[in-house]
């Protein structure tokens, strides 16, 4: 085997020009995909402004339109009834259990998954896409096949007097696997990207793993990590499908702000279900405003 700087005297070489190469072909290159017509330009900008229009803000300046319709009453006492009450609290007790589970396991899925090869890295990685894949719906009936009454586990949890399905328990159970990937796929993307020059000095100089882990790769992720946090933190909020089919629909007590919101309207109370959906509108707005401001100012981590 010949050594890596010696090569045979017929072997081209980077630096060796390919057959009709042009410099000023290569200087021109870069321009060709800027020398679009101005018409072009401006229809594609406008065709995705009303795009951008028609499917993002209509929709939501036409929740709020509707939650302020019979004025600023009507709205305060949709918000402070009781039945809201409860699913606002249940809303983010679920979302405070999920987020910081989801953390933790995005977090060491991510270190598994950037700094490690082992057998069933694929299947890691595929599982963890999964709830991008199944249906909410589906998700929830999976629950109901393990924790029902003709489930599983279910005739044992009826024996020992525990209940999941139709209570706190399968509400948070629905919430964590619906919000699996966010905070995992986030930071894998941005750790693959990296690399870990960072720590393995670290290492070199002494560093344990727990103070590599804290005093470089944390810091140095923590705005991925945070833009996680806000979208996991909003599709808890927003879940409707799995928690639809795990919660029961008891009032005042299993229904979180979707569910809430399709009982209000299912009764006809329309200002008032636009309402309790602004709530959510406003969550939603929150976390683009929050994601865009870190994309801006912190862009070399996306």
């Amino acid at each position: 085997m010949q050594p890596l700087d010696v090569l045979p005297a017929n072997t081209p070489r980077l630096s060796d020009p390919e057959p009709g190469y042009s410099p000023t072909a290569i200087r021109q290159e870069p321009n060709r995909a800027i020398t679009e017509s101005i018409w072009v330009q401006r229809v594609l900008i406008t065709v995705a402004l009303l795009l951008f229009a028609a499917l993002l803000l209509l929709p939501l300046a036409l929740v709020f339109a509707e939650a302020f319709k019979q004025g600023w009453r009507v709205y305060v006492q949709a918000l402070v009834n009781d039945d809201t009450r409860s699913a606002i609290r249940l809303s983010l007790l679920a979302a405070s259990v999920a987020v910081p589970v989801n953390i933790i396991f995005g977090l060491a899925t991510a270190w598994a998954v950037t700094r490690f090869r082992f057998a069933g890295r694929s299947l890691l990685l595929t599982l963890v896409d999964l709830p991008f894949s199944v249906s909410p719906v589906i998700a929830g009936l999976m629950l109901v096949l393990l924790f029902g009454t003709q489930g599983w586990w279910g005739n044992w949890l009826y024996q020992h007097d525990l209940k999941i399905l139709y209570a706190l328990p399968a509400i948070i159970l629905a919430t964590v696997f619906i919000t699996l990937p966010f905070v995992a796929r986030e930071l894998i993307s941005f750790m693959d990207t990296q690399g870990r020059d960072s720590e393995e000095a670290a290492l070199t100089l002494g560093a344990s793993g727990w103070q590599m882990f804290w005093r470089v790769t944390l810091p140095s992720i923590r705005w991925t990590l945070l833009t996680g946090i806000l979208l996991c933190n909003a599709r808890a909020l927003g879940e409707f499908g799995a928690v639809s089919v795990v919660s029961g629909h008891i009032r005042g007590q299993t229904n979180t702000l979707p569910l809430h919101i399709e009982v209000l309207y299912n009764d006809y109370q329309f200002s008032a279900a636009f309402a309790v959906a602004s709530l959510l509108a406003l969550t939603a707005v929150l976390t683009l405003g929050i994601k865009t401001w870190i994309g801006a100012r912190h862009g070399h981590q996306h």
